[in-house]
């Protein structure tokens, strides 16, 4: 776990919605976790049926979410996706794609497990996250 992380690195973590409650330590080990990514508008970050075991975690830009074509959600610095497949192995939910450049943190699924074991804050925020995603999916199913 790096020590030494520059202050501009801690405040963008600290920034990102999902890790603002975090302690300069577990910020600390956040950034001693992942890859930081960026990409062009453009990119499909995941794909619809396709295997998947990573988390992705937005940094800066947008991405659009679509189920078999149809836009569902919009990600922006802070959301996170994938984390369906890195937990149950299954395949990908729905198709990502950069709606502008930008930079993500990429979580493989060890990485995500001491993530979730080292700061459970954040463990509950993205059960919250998740619950509020299965509602919308639920409501959008009524119709």
């Amino acid at each position: 776990m790096p020590r030494d992380v520059p202050r501009e690195v801690l405040d963008v973590l600290q920034a990102v919605p999902l890790f603002s409650g975090c302690s300069a330590k577990e910020l600390r080990t956040i950034a001693g976790l992942g890859t930081d990514l960026s990409v062009k508008e453009g990119t499909v970050l995941t794909e619809e049926g396709a295997p998947g075991s990573e988390l992705v975690i937005v940094l800066a830009g947008e991405a659009s979410c679509s189920i078999k074509g149809q836009e569902v959600a919009v990600f922006e610095r802070g959301d996170f996706f994938g984390e369906m497949s890195l937990l149950d192995s299954g395949p990908r939910s729905a198709t990502v794609v950069a709606k502008t450049d930008m930079d993500v943190l990429i979580l493989e699924g060890r990485e995500f497990k001491r993530l979730v074991i080292e700061s459970p804050a954040i463990a509950w925020k993205m059960l919250v996250a998740m619950a509020g995603r299965l509602r919308r999916a639920d409501e959008l199913m009524r119709f």
